[in-house]
């Protein structure tokens, strides 16, 4: 079976080598004088595809066929499993290209790995720009410009300004791959979804340099020329200087609405204004044309599916259960889950509260455990922001509601864990951050207990502000399910509490549960597209697009052919556009709906097999009652996590002491929390000092 692996690995890589290839090869003139007539004769002659067929072959193709065949890989990877419990024997071989290698500047912290790919394309966009250059300003002559009625010097202007919007392209290709959280090419390459917000971050202040540089040339041109009224020109068969200045106005809006400053004190400004993202692309789409757009297609096709297939499921309330409400302003949610539905440690889930906004979506990470609670999912929400202030609000209050009415999307994680590969694991987190911990932690007990695996031996160090957020510290072991034996792993809990010298108690402070009556309409959260979600996913992105292909020849053929022969000036190029977009929306509403109702009916059968999770509630008050955490600790496994834990007041963990004493052969560092610890253990890690350590970030960022 590994051979089979590694053939479809081979083939993939084989596919992606040639796109990279291709686009190496597009600024030269053998592409442009000797590729591209030659396939432009054979496909762009045909009637049937019309002037797009060279781009659905040569840049859509490939990477749809390495989506749909990354689904195929994936599902079948996760029915072997083998992956997910392997012995600690076996290593990661790329180890070392995962350390960070740059921790201090702009881009936060940086793998090996990372900086070779950033390396090399940063290196294509030089190459491709110092080309097209050369090529452009090759063909320049003062009478060629005269022919154009330009200078020399604002014909190189225009060539520059076209080479910058290339450029921008190149970006664009690759921009919406990160965003696309379902998507198979990420996990293709070990990367979960919160993990590669920051590619996307990178590729949008590129994508906008580059057509804020494309468009400023342009208008500097016009405005010498005095033909400033171009900017209002809309070419019915040439590039439309409107539509990619409206296109420009929504990219710059959106952007203007990342600096820090703005998204921090104002997210719903920044995450609203990044709905243009659709005006951003419509108005490119027709700026540019159809034929030209299908180099960045591809990239856009799977967001448009992935985000579809999340609309629908967010159209559905889910069953929210319990609520357990902690001192320090930290919330536990309990969802009724389909059991299903499985998924690994620090995925994530991004929940809806209408009462409180209808368009918001937040990002937590997962607590509970798949195999350990398969009825049950959590989430842990520290009152952080506007949004989950109001939330602890409502639950919090004297008056607690009977029923709150979430939705969901997700959840979303990795594709396999590495963790338990480790001789030793140090999970380092600064307050709320010991959420993605809370899932590891569950998932070493079920390890442990179900298969008798060897774990590692597991130190946490987290530090909190205040003697109250220790109580966070009991979301490591669930509200109820199976009995969770910690006393099988070797724990050790060093808890530092900074801003206090000594324990407090505040009696009027209790840890509490809510439970709640959930609406018969409410479901269990369940996968979107069920257990064989990888192998629908590739079916909705294959089918949706054979079918594009069929009904857009058929109208190039029979409606858009016709026109381009015998109208004068041809078919026009933004309805082209127009009918293209549509019909791309309307096969991917039409596959991911049919897929998605398909397993909603086998979903409906699994809600009436799932036990009644919910327990018995307390007659006359339907919506609370007391967490006792003495009745609790009363239980072994809490006396176990409880024995675990070593309270340190009034000060900050010594890490490089703590990391440096770990002698394991390979000692796995895993930080979760703010922005300036997890650099500080980076750095650490990547100094040298010892190579046994090997770091990983785990946040979310927007």
């Amino acid at each position: 079976m590994n051979m089979i692996w590694a053939g479809i690995r081979l083939l993939l890589m084989i596919v992606l080598l040639g796109y990279a290839m291709v686009w190496i090869m597009r600024p030269t003139k053998t592409f442009k004088e000797i590729w591209l007539p030659n396939i432009r004769k054979k496909l762009n002659s045909s009637t049937y595809f019309g002037t797009q067929g060279t781009g659905f072959l040569v840049f859509s193709f490939p990477i749809l066929f390495v989506a749909v065949v990354g689904c195929v890989y994936l599902h079948f990877r996760k029915r072997s499993d083998d992956s997910k419990l392997e012995s600690n024997g076996k290593k990661n071989r790329l180890v070392t290209l995962k350390k960070p290698m740059l921790v201090k500047g702009p881009l936060g912290i940086v793998s090996g790995t990372e900086l070779a790919f950033l390396i090399m394309f940063v290196a294509l966009l030089i190459w491709s720009f110092s080309v097209y250059l050369l090529n452009g300003f090759a063909t320049i002559t003062p009478q060629s410009a005269a022919k154009k009625g330009l200078k020399v010097w604002q014909a190189k202007l225009a060539s520059a300004s076209l080479s910058l919007g290339l450029l921008g392209n190149i970006c664009l290709a690759l921009l919406f791959l990160p965003v696309a959280r379902g998507s198979s090419l990420l996990p293709l390459f070990g990367l979960p979804s919160e993990a590669s917000i920051k590619y996307h971050i990178w590729l949008g202040h590129t994508v906008l340099v580059f057509f804020t540089a494309h468009g400023l040339g342009y208008i500097t041109l016009w405005a010498v020329k005095n033909q400033i009224s171009a900017m209002l020109e809309w070419a019915r068969d040439d590039v439309s200087n409107v539509a990619g200045e409206l296109s420009l106005l929504s990219g710059l809006v959106m952007w203007a609405t990342t600096y820090p400053g703005i998204r921090r004190k104002m997210f719903e400004l920044f995450f609203y204004t990044h709905y243009l993202y659709i005006l951003f692309m419509v108005f490119f789409i027709f700026h540019v044309g159809i034929s030209f757009a299908c180099l960045m297609l591809p990239g856009f096709y799977l967001f448009l599916v992935d985000r579809f297939l999340r609309f629908l499921q967010s159209r559905q309330r889910v069953r929210l259960v319990s609520a357990r409400i902690l001192p320090c302003d930290t919330v536990e949610l309990n969802f009724s889950k389909n059991p299903r539905l499985s998924y690994n440690p620090t995925s994530i889930l991004f929940i809806n509260v209408p009462s409180i906004s209808g368009l918001q979506w937040h990002p937590f990470t997962i607590t509970s455990n798949s195999n350990l609670e398969p009825e049950k999912l959590s989430v842990v929400i520290k009152s952080d922001g506007s949004w989950t202030r109001k939330l602890h609000q409502m639950l919090s209050s004297p008056s607690s509601i009977d029923r709150l009415e979430v939705s969901v999307e997700g959840p979303y994680g990795p594709a396999s864990t590495q963790f338990i590969r480790h001789d030793q694991l140090v999970m380092v987190s600064g307050g709320s951050g010991i959420a993605p911990f809370i899932s590891i932690i569950r998932e070493l007990i079920f390890a442990s207990t179900t298969y008798k695996c060897k774990t590692p031996e597991v130190i946490l160090v987290c530090a909190f502000k205040k003697s109250s957020e220790l109580t966070m510290l009991d979301l490591l072991l669930p509200i109820s399910g199976s009995p969770s034996d910690i006393s099988k792993l070797q724990l050790k809990i060093e808890a530092f509490v900074t801003r206090e010298k000594g324990p407090t108690t505040d009696s009027s402070k209790t840890p509490r549960a809510i439970w709640f009556n959930p609406h018969a309409t409410d479901a269990p959260i369940s996968a979107i597209l069920g257990p064989k979600s990888w192998l629908w996913l590739g079916a909705i992105i294959s089918s949706s697009f054979i079918i594009f292909l069929i009904i857009i020849g058929l109208i190039t053929g029979y409606y858009i052919y016709p026109i381009d022969q015998n109208t004068e000036g041809g078919f026009p190029l933004a309805l082209r556009s127009f009918l293209n977009m549509l019909v791309i929306c309307i096969c991917i509403a039409m596959t991911a709906s049919a897929a998605v109702l398909w397993n909603k009916k086998q979903n409906a059968r699994d809600v009436k097999q799932i036990q009644n999770v919910e327990g018995p509630t307390p007659a006359g008050s339907p919506q609370s009652w007391v967490y006792r955490a003495d009745r609790e600790l009363e239980s072994v496994p809490h006396q176990s996590l409880f024995q675990a834990i070593n309270v340190h007041y009034g000060e900050r963990p010594d890490l490089k002491k703590i990391l440096f004493e770990c002698k394991g052969s390979s000692v796995g560092v895993l930080a979760s929390g703010p922005k300036m610890m997890r650099h500080g253990i980076a750095n650490i890690c990547s100094s040298g000092l010892a190579d046994n350590l090997h770091f990983e970030s785990i946040s979310f960022t927007w």
